[in-house]
């Protein structure tokens, strides 16, 4: 996991090929005036969701986990709590991993609790399950999917 804010998106370039183009459309666009919605950046290999939704608590913090995409969670507006544990330790499967949707969930409680403001994002890994929308409050956020084998 990397938490850091768009500003400082350079260091990461080199870390996967695929980085520099997401992190290119996040400086790019006019990500205030996107309506919500998947935004094409390469085909499957690259692409965002554009969202707005409601935070829902702690006590209802639903860790997920990817196997074929890496997440570039940057947050346009709002506060957003992300919980995070490494998926490893997740053992109470609540949902079984959904190839189709590239998702699994899990009971488990996150760990980790991560505190993002608008103009900062968080890389997560297949490794790293995550509980997103933990806090309060309306968030509107780009999540960047990266293929994990470009």
């Amino acid at each position: 996991m990397i938490v850091d804010k768009l500003d400082n998106a350079p260091r990461y370039y080199g870390v996967h090929p695929g980085f520099k183009a997401a992190f290119e459309y996040l400086k790019t666009q006019h990500l205030d005036s996107l309506t919500t919605g998947r935004r094409e950046i390469d085909g499957a290999r690259l692409y965002a969701l554009i969202s707005r939704d409601q935070g829902r608590g702690k006590a209802a913090a639903k860790l997920e986990a990817h196997r074929k995409y890496i997440d570039i969670q940057y947050v346009i507006a709002g506060d957003e709590l992300i919980g995070v544990r490494p998926t490893a330790d997740c053992r109470q499967v609540s949902a079984a991993y959904d190839p189709e949707r590239d998702i699994g969930f899990f009971a488990d409680a996150p760990d980790t609790w991560v505190l993002l403001h608008a103009g900062s994002f968080v890389i997560l890994w297949p490794e790293d399950a995550h509980a997103p929308l933990s806090g309060e409050g309306e968030v509107r956020k780009a999540i960047v999917k990266v293929a994990v084998r470009p």
